[in-house]
């Protein structure tokens, strides 16, 4: 369950990243409406002068709450306590481990030594 969890709320997160990409790049500069004055440049937009810039940027600050309770969320599991029946990192697993049966007692003399016989 929750790794079924925590798959969900990284592509919520990933989703909201990749939309707060796009809709910043897609925004109009403040300083866009200057150089329009001038003449080098259109200044009509597809939603109207005002209205694209209230939109995307409301667009912008749902998919930065998103992304920001998804990165609260993710921090919040990833510190959750382990259950203490199963180790959890790599050393615990080297700590609870029994010690190697694979090494000898004494070491091995002369034609032991030798491969192949």
């Amino acid at each position: 369950m929750q790794h079924a969890f925590v798959t969900l709320v990284v592509l919520l997160q990933v989703a909201s990243a990749l939309a707060m990409i796009g809709l910043v790049l897609v925004q109009h500069g403040k300083g866009a409406d200057m150089g329009a004055s001038f003449g080098s440049g259109s200044s009509g937009s597809l939603f109207g002068a005002s209205g694209s810039a209230n939109f995307l940027s409301r667009s912008t600050a749902v998919a930065a709450t998103v992304f920001f309770a998804c990165t609260l969320a993710l921090a919040y599991v990833g510190n959750l306590p382990a259950d203490a029946s199963k180790p959890s990192s790599i050393l615990d697993q080297a700590a609870s481990a029994p010690a190697a049966a694979s090494v000898p007692a004494t070491p091995a003399s002369g034609a032991a030594l030798i491969p192949g016989q």
